[in-house]
């Protein structure tokens, strides 16, 4: 049995809307696609609520506040990815990893069905979150 490669990957929500960032056309894993803000592997001896706000600071340059695990589905079954829903950070989200993403924007959530996502099989399931955060 091959072992999981764990994942944590961050939502940003802020006024009813979700910040997304581009994954570079060069990247090996979903290249030209959307994905949730930030993320990446859990390191060893990491929990994945530390490797979301880890990823949080390096990929966009912000400290978050109490994230808040939330499901996601994945079809690829080599990752185990730990989605958390964020309402509350510090600083402005900036692209502080453009050799993993060229771009990064809020988008509604009517929007999303519209983009290349990176795991279009978990929309359904974080925009349940993202509702729930923003009513």
């Amino acid at each position: 049995m091959v072992a999981l490669i764990p994942i944590s990957v961050a939502v940003l929500v802020r006024d009813g809307l979700v910040l997304l960032v581009h994954r570079h056309p060069s990247r090996r894993w979903y290249p030209d696609s959307w994905s949730f803000s930030a993320g990446g592997h859990v390191e060893p001896g990491e929990l994945p609520q530390q490797a979301v706000s880890r990823e949080c600071l390096e990929e966009l340059g912000v400290h978050v506040h109490d994230p808040e695990a939330v499901p996601m589905t994945v079809s690829d079954p080599t990752l185990d990815v730990h989605a958390f829903l964020i309402t509350r950070w510090d600083g402005e989200p900036v692209n502080a990893a453009p050799e993993e993403h060229d771009d990064l924007r809020w988008f509604r959530p009517s929007e999303l069905a519209d983009l290349k996502m990176a795991h279009p099989e978990s929309l359904q399931s974080l925009l349940n979150a993202v509702r729930l955060a923003t009513d």
